[in-house]
């Protein structure tokens, strides 16, 4: 008679957004950079959260992240490093740029 298996770990998921408000922008004419979309994030962040702090973001067109080489750890993960960066430091809000082409993650400055 053979032993059972021991248990797996479970399998990578979605990241999880709840307490998240996640905003997808679309601007028309796109963005032509990353300071241009950080820009625009920055203004939506401000109006949503007042004041606030950039945790962490990507830039699809360079494919740079910030913290830098945070998806190194995550190589084999299904959440970037930039992602589980911003959550697991209490991202408030994220602001999404073209589906993914910049996305920024914020936490709100409480006085």
């Amino acid at each position: 008679m053979s032993e059972p298996l021991p248990p797996s770990c479970p399998l990578p998921g979605e990241p999880d957004y709840s307490g998240v408000t996640v905003v997808e922008l679309h601007p028309a004419p796109p963005p032509k950079d990353y300071h241009e979309a950080m820009a625009i994030a920055n203004a939506e962040a401000e109006r949503r959260l007042g004041e606030y702090m950039l945790l962490s973001w990507y830039d699809r067109d360079r494919d740079f992240e910030s913290p830098q080489h945070a998806s190194e750890c995550h190589s084999n993960s299904a959440v970037p490093g930039y992602v589980d960066y911003g959550l697991y430091h209490g991202a408030k809000l994220k602001v999404d740029i073209e589906d993914g082409r910049f996305v920024f993650f914020y936490l709100p400055v409480e006085m």
